[in-house]
């Protein structure tokens, strides 16, 4: 599948499309019973400074956008000051009805490609603790937790735990 599946970086022309992806894939949790992103909560000022501030890609397949993904070269507010030994994944998400079987690994695995062309050794990440099955899926793409789980406080004032995840790259 990976041939079929193509990648190009997100820009401003972009911006409508980044957030229904966001909000399908949030749709979708709910209707899952999985209290993590919730409809709405990232608009298009949030993609704006994603795309300005570091790199978000787009998956398509069958010439439909089938998924996307924030990569960013720091995370200060959930791992701290960090030597830039890493690339941050953020906001893997795919298109439930559009995507193939497998598409998320796909979007894993591209980002992991850039990390490793950057010259960085980590691809990390982070997930709810209270989503043990995202944190199932990441595990068994050879993700680890790389360090004690955080508290964070959501911007609804909710206060939950995080799993700081990473894996090595060759």
């Amino acid at each position: 599948m990976d041939a079929q599946v193509t990648f190009r970086q997100a820009d401003e022309r972009d911006l409508d499309l980044l957030v229904g992806l966001f909000d399908g894939a949030a749709h979708w949790m709910v209707r899952n019973g999985i209290d993590q992103w919730k409809p709405g909560a990232r608009g298009p000022e949030h993609f704006r400074a994603r795309i300005a501030e570091g790199e978000v890609w787009l998956a398509a397949h069958g010439g439909r956008t089938v998924g996307a993904y924030e990569l960013w070269w720091e995370d200060r507010d959930v791992w701290g000051p960090q030597p830039p030994v890493a690339g941050y994944v953020h906001r893997l998400m795919t298109d439930r009805e559009a995507a193939p079987a497998g598409a998320g690994r796909v979007l894993l695995a591209h980002a992991e490609e850039r990390i490793a062309a950057s010259g960085r050794t980590l691809a990390r990440l982070d997930c709810e603790a209270r989503n043990p099955v995202l944190g199932t899926y990441y595990e068994g793409a050879g993700y680890v937790d790389a360090a004690p789980r955080l508290e964070k406080v959501g911007a609804d004032g909710r206060v939950y735990a995080v799993r700081l995840m990473e894996k090595a790259l060759a």
